[in-house]
């Protein structure tokens, strides 16, 4: 009974639970229909699929937070042969909470690092439409839930939560949660774990079905996409010194530095890790030495990074958002969150396609951006078959953010 305690108390740890998800996530992700696959976001669906076994396995206790607020924490915990086995409690929460805020901050620097040396060389035309692109994809989404609150009589907080799942804007949802109190707090953290489901895996299988619709030469839209976007970029004669042999050093700094940029809060608003990160990447990325410390990493270091960074992502949001699923899940709420996510993308698409003249890959781009959709653009970046389309993500994700951020902190604080 000992030995079994102790192999339970292995297996529902939350490294070989971390582990075990990224398995099944992948062969999930592996299975392909009609030429569409999951990829990596099949690790959500087994992440939140965990969750729901955790949620209705556990028990719902209530504990007051830092705030002194009341929560409700599930709590899930046996003894068996002696030995105490935690499957889920507040201790094990702040793990997986961990879990997503490392995977985001490795995400967000890579992609930063990796559209760095083009972005700010790239300056064109374009990016007025890469910037309209964020502010109309967020606008649509922001119009629709105040439309569907004014018409069904939807409480503002759900659909505010309902919101930032859709557009699974993690900054939006502290936003939000940062103005709400009470019950509104917890209507706006259901409504984003109810829209997030569908936020990730609507956009993940956009970006693959609409080349597919449109019946794109993917690979002669590569050629000329990656010849489209090649900027010559002046390498110095001068030998740098390099810290470290992978790259570690300064993509390490970069995180740091994006971290403090993205703590600074003006008003309402602050970039937040992801933001911070994002920017602190492509200025890094862009200069690639301070002195003649050579700063830049290695790509097959930020293939890794970004990979990993993704994966730890979509678990560490996954499982928590899974044990709260059941408990608040209603079908008109699902359907409101499909909606929030479905037509600013197919707006976005039809405005950047035959209004801005976008390539496809720049168009999808934008859309991942504008969705502000991490997972979303590790697709696209598999469909496109190369890194550059997350330059137009990176030129459209920060107009997204500070948007999103404002309105749905300002949807709370007026429907109070």
């Amino acid at each position: 009974m000992l030995y079994l305690g102790t192999l339970l108390g292995s297996i529902f740890s939350p490294l070989f639970i971390i582990f075990a998800i990224v398995v099944f996530g992948y062969l999930v992700g592996a299975i392909k229909i009609k030429g569409i696959s999951l990829g990596t976001a099949g690790v959500l669906l087994i992440a939140l699929a965990v969750g729901i076994i955790f949620s209705q396995c556990g028990e719902m206790v209530e504990s007051v937070n830092a705030n002194g607020e009341t929560v409700k924490q599930c709590v899930w915990e046996f003894t068996i042969g002696g030995k105490t086995v935690t499957l889920w409690n507040k201790s094990v929460q702040s793990v997986f909470s961990f879990v997503s805020k490392l995977g985001t901050g490795m995400f967000v620097t890579a992609v930063g690092l990796i559209a760095g040396p083009k972005f700010f060389r790239s300056f064109n035309k374009s990016m007025l439409s890469y910037l309209a692109m964020g502010a109309i994809v967020i606008l649509t989404g922001v119009l629709l839930a105040i439309l569907v609150c004014v018409i069904t009589g939807t409480d503002i907080a759900m659909c505010t939560g309902l919101l930032t799942g859709a557009l699974t804007s993690t900054p939006g949802l502290s936003a939000a949660q940062d103005a709400a109190t009470g019950v509104a707090l917890e209507k706006v953290t259901a409504g984003y774990a109810i829209g997030y489901l569908y936020g990730v895996l609507g956009v993940v299988l956009f970006v693959q079905i609409i080349p597919k619709l449109l019946k794109v030469d993917i690979a002669k839209e590569r050629e000329s996409f990656v010849a489209a976007s090649a900027v010559a970029v002046n390498e110095s004669e001068k030998k740098r010194f390099q810290i470290g042999e992978f790259g570690f050093f300064p993509f390490a700094l970069t995180v740091m530095l994006g971290i403090l940029l993205g703590s600074i809060k003006i008003g309402i608003f602050s970039l937040g890790t992801s933001g911070g990160t994002l920017i602190a990447g492509l200025i890094i990325g862009h200069f690639g030495h301070v002195g003649k410390i050579d700063l830049t990493v290695p790509k097959s270091t930020l293939n890794f990074f970004r990979e990993f960074g993704l994966v730890m992502f979509l678990i560490g949001a996954g499982l928590p958002g899974g044990i709260s699923f059941i408990d608040n899940f209603k079908p008109l709420y699902f359907l409101y969150g499909v909606i929030f996510t479905t037509v600013p993308m197919i707006v976005g698409f039809v405005l950047a396609k035959y209004v801005f003249k976008l390539s496809i890959f720049n168009n999808l781009g934008s859309i991942t951006g504008g969705m502000t959709s991490t997972p979303a653009l590790g697709s696209l970046i598999s469909v496109a078959g190369t890194d550059d389309v997350a330059s137009a993500y990176a030129a459209t994700y920060p107009v997204a953010l500070v948007l999103i951020v404002i309105a749905s902190n300002l949807m709370i604080l007026i429907g109070a």
